[in-house]
């Protein structure tokens, strides 16, 4: 469980969160956009032949094209230093993510007899440690987190965070681990990468563009595209 919420939990975030400072928004999220192709490509049933995932494969990545390429539009040559930086964060993020989601499937298939429930909670617990030995070696003291304007709005976002977007969540993907193969399961989760991104467009007070809807509506093809192919 410590390894495991190492990977997907507690490193991912702060991966994610350093990415998201050093580079915005909207780059970290496509690229870790990409895990369900990388989990659909490793963790493919063996039955399941390559070409019935052709379909949802081109039309995932046909639809990434696109969003980066109104991303980078949106961009313009802002490629500095803390952009590139934030790259390299979020690429690690997205392997750290990857391996998280295949590892956690295979333990979950070695345990049958330990409920998704009780596990999310050992991952908790486990995130949760390894939260608090991050604070104690680079966090704010209390005394100075507790003075800072908005500290109740913090707390308040970190536990509607912490129950919904970890531990039901977790609930949830263990659930979906269990019934599904990591291909089909990593696959759904390209739904992550359009609301993550409808949310960055609100948080920013922008509109999505024309090409911003047509690659939101290309990753929900090939999530149907994929849901065929593995039934």
């Amino acid at each position: 469980a410590l390894w495991l919420s190492l990977l997907g939990y507690t490193g991912y975030y702060l991966l994610l969160v350093l990415a998201i400072q050093a580079a915005g928004a909207a780059l970290p999220v496509l690229i870790i956009g990409t895990i369900p192709l990388w989990i659909m490509l490793l963790g493919k049933p063996q039955g399941l032949r390559w070409r019935s995932l052709v379909p949802g494969l081109l039309l995932t990545v046909a639809g990434m094209v696109l969003m980066m390429q109104a991303t980078a539009h949106g961009q313009g040559d802002g490629l500095g230093s803390n952009l590139w930086l934030g790259i390299f964060y979020a690429v690690l993020a997205m392997l750290s993510w990857t391996a998280f989601g295949l590892l956690n499937a295979r333990w979950l298939a070695r345990h049958p007899e330990v409920n998704s429930t009780v596990w999310a909670n050992w991952l908790g617990v486990a995130a949760g440690t390894g939260a608090l030995a991050i604070w104690a070696v680079a966090g704010t003291d209390l005394v100075t987190l507790v003075a800072r304007p908005g500290f109740g709005t913090f707390v308040l976002v970190c536990v509607v965070t912490g129950i919904g977007a970890a531990w039901v969540a977790s609930v949830l993907w263990n659930m979906a681990s269990r019934r599904l193969s990591a291909s089909l399961a990593g696959q759904l989760i390209v739904s992550e990468t359009v609301f993550g991104l409808l949310y960055s467009f609100a948080w920013d007070g922008a509109w999505p563009a024309a090409l911003q809807w047509a690659a939101c509506a290309l990753f929900i093809l090939g999530i149907l595209a994929s849901i065929k192919a593995h039934r």
